[in-house]
């Protein structure tokens, strides 16, 4: 029986090996290269969408993707305000970039990257260092007066910055587990019950019919796995606008 986290193993595709470099690692691996992939497909798709889309009369891909911009926009205009406005590719980005990685992780035998801790990691670390560089900017050193609250009194100083200072700086470590854990969750319980479904078709007699029980319950976890990718590209994208609002405004 294999485990349900081997879908998850880092396998190198193209490895590259430089002895003069240490123990430094430069092979690509399948998580590497689903990156690239999915980088690249989407560059692609909204290129030619876009390209070959009218003015007057949408294609259905262009309306897709119309109403994927017309969401993205409403959102930084909600959380963030017009103050907000420059920051929308990069959000648009985030939340295509995502699900696009969500989604393609239910294909079967594909990859799914944003169930590894690196990838979502290094997405929440980008956003949290994005805001901090956002908050110096528009503040400079007044962005300090974020980590006390108005009207708190002096003696209670010392223990409110400590517990900002640790909240904020989990801000950056949350978004990474929240999207790696959802995700993770998902695919290993369909896994679970995917290998329990084979086991007992395999058994034979009576108990191959129970099989067909885990079978059916694996086809309906299915579209609750896709409505959780949309839930979980929205629920990071909204929560990067939020903490750039703080940003921005100092709330």
């Amino acid at each position: 029986m294999y485990s349900p986290l081997e879908q998850f193993a880092i396998n190198a595709v193209l490895p590259f090996n430089f002895p003069f470099f240490g123990s430094l690692y430069f092979s690509l691996t399948n998580s590497s290269l689903s990156l690239l992939l999915i980088s690249g497909i989407f560059i692609c798709v909204m290129h030619f969408i876009l390209r070959s889309g009218t003015f007057l009369i949408p294609t259905r891909w262009q309306s897709i993707v119309e109403m994927v911009y017309e969401f993205c926009t409403n959102l930084v205009s909600e959380q963030i305000g017009d103050s907000g406005k420059h920051f929308f590719p990069i959000v648009f980005t985030l939340f295509v970039f995502i699900l696009s990685c969500n989604l393609v992780g239910m294909a079967p035998y594909s990859f799914c990257v944003t169930a590894h801790i690196a990838i979502t990691f290094t997405l929440s670390f980008m956003v949290f260092f994005a805001m901090t560089f956002v908050g110096f900017k528009q503040h400079g050193l007044h962005f300090f007066a974020f980590f006390l609250p108005p009207g708190a009194p002096l003696a209670l100083a010392p223990f409110l910055v400590v517990i900002e200072v640790v909240s904020y700086s989990f801000r950056g470590i949350s978004l990474g587990v929240r999207l790696f854990a959802n995700m993770c969750a998902g695919h290993c319980l369909i896994k679970i019950l995917a290998g329990f479904g084979w086991v007992m078709f395999g058994v034979g007699g009576i108990v191959t019919i129970g099989g067909f029980m885990p079978v059916i319950v694996v086809f309906v976890l299915m579209f609750l796995e896709v409505a959780v990718a949309f839930l979980q590209a929205y629920v990071f994208t909204i929560l990067t606008c939020i903490y750039l609002n703080d940003a921005i405004h100092l709330h």
